[in-house]
């Protein structure tokens, strides 16, 4: 019997890059292991509303225990405002796999520079906007320091303010991250997650997240990162395109024609960029 053919090496995909954010409860730590070997770019154990408040202190140790034992990845922690966010912080500063957190319920710029600040100024913070006044507030959120993406909890979103899933309906909370994301320097806002296990809905979502500006989704189980990876990369015929233009661009000496030179440049610049981080391969 042929031995099985080994798994390919995980591919780092820097986190302002990231496109599949990857939520895994931290009352399951069975399952830390299989969600940093899947297919998830970044992967966010949540000690938030995954957990009961009767259990914060245990889940809590488990993430702790498991960061420090050689793994990496991202922790969704409680807000600001809870009676658990000082703890939280406390537990993680001495985590040496931790790679960032997820600020849940963010509202203010503030809270977003406490939370970095108290983690030793090294650890990078995605502002979780769940609320109308966190997204009236997004620009001021995005210009905090510490800030390191915004990211949308839509679910949350939807309970305060009794606005509707529909593409319509959120086409404002999305427009006002990708715009505040840009005004304040940030790279594009990680899309709320799609419920359910329909693969054709969660790729029709996730074109939407794409065709607002946003450059990364939440996800709630290990097979959807695939599908969220594959429709937020640009697509073969993408780069086939930018590579066209690059080397026509370079054999005519670098010349801007017209007014349309520019902004097409830019963007095949930053289809190769991606192009690479991802390896997606030209047809050619």
């Amino acid at each position: 019997m042929n031995a099985p053919l080994p798994k390919p090496a995980r591919r780092e995909i820097a986190p302002e890059l990231a496109r599949s954010w990857l939520l895994v409860a931290a009352t399951r730590p069975e399952t830390f292991d299989d969600a940093e070997a899947s297919r998830a770019d970044a992967v966010v154990l949540d000690v938030e509303d995954a957990v009961d408040a009767s259990h914060k202190d245990s889940a809590r140790d488990d993430v702790v225990r498991w960061l420090r034992d050689g793994h990496r990845g991202w922790v969704r922690i409680n807000d600001a405002t809870s009676e658990h966010w000082a703890a939280d912080i406390e537990a993680l500063r001495t985590a040496s796999g931790l790679q960032g957190v997820m600020l849940a319920k963010t509202e203010f710029g503030g809270q977003v520079m406490d939370t970095f600040n108290r983690l030793g100024a090294r650890v990078p913070v995605v502002a979780l906007v769940e609320s109308a006044i966190g997204i009236e507030n997004a620009t001021e959120i995005a210009r905090a320091k510490g800030a390191f993406r915004l990211a949308f909890g839509s679910g949350d979103f939807r309970r305060d303010t009794g606005m509707s899933a529909d593409r319509e309906a959120m086409a404002y909370p999305r427009a006002r991250l990708v715009i505040s994301s840009r005004a304040g320097g940030l790279p594009g806002p990680i899309d709320g997650p799609t419920v359910g296990s329909s693969h054709p809905i969660l790729r029709e979502q996730s074109a939407v997240t794409v065709s607002m500006g946003m450059t990364g989704k939440l996800c709630l189980s290990t097979d959807q990162t695939p599908v969220v990876n594959e429709v937020i990369s640009p697509t073969r015929t993408d780069v086939d395109w930018a590579y066209d233009f690059l080397a026509d661009f370079e054999a005519r000496g670098f010349v801007v024609r017209d007014g349309s030179d520019l902004p097409r440049l830019g963007r095949a610049r930053k289809i190769m960029q991606l192009a690479e981080a991802f390896d997606v391969l030209p047809v050619r």
